[in-house]
């Protein structure tokens, strides 16, 4: 298994190298994301229990490790986590399906 830990330092460190090579990148990817952190409606828990569950789609491993930690300082259990997850799963393999049945009408023609 990974050592989350250890993954979030070496992304630091990294994240600090591309904003010396790039400063407006990062500066417009941290406006961005502290946007999107800015619900009016969603309480900070929602909001994490929604990003947590598109990393697993996203595959972002950055992601997945920021939006744990916030989930979990928001409140969220490992329960509440596992449900958004099985979200994610269910979603995705819809998504197999649907796109499944588009070859098929590709394959027809």
């Amino acid at each position: 298994m990974k050592d989350w830990n250890a993954y979030r330092t070496a992304l630091r460190e990294r994240g600090r190298e591309l904003s010396a090579l790039h400063p407006e990148l990062v500066k417009a990817f941290t406006a961005l994301s502290g946007a999107a952190a800015k619900t009016q409606h969603l309480d900070a828990k929602t909001r994490e229990l929604i990003a947590v569950a598109i990393t697993a789609i996203t595959t972002c491993e950055g992601c997945m490790d920021a939006h744990v930690r916030k989930a979990k300082a928001a409140g969220a259990t490992r329960e509440e986590i596992a449900e958004a997850l099985g979200v994610a799963v269910a979603l995705s393999a819809g998504s197999a399906f649907t796109h499944a049945l588009h070859v098929l009408d590709a394959a027809a023609e």
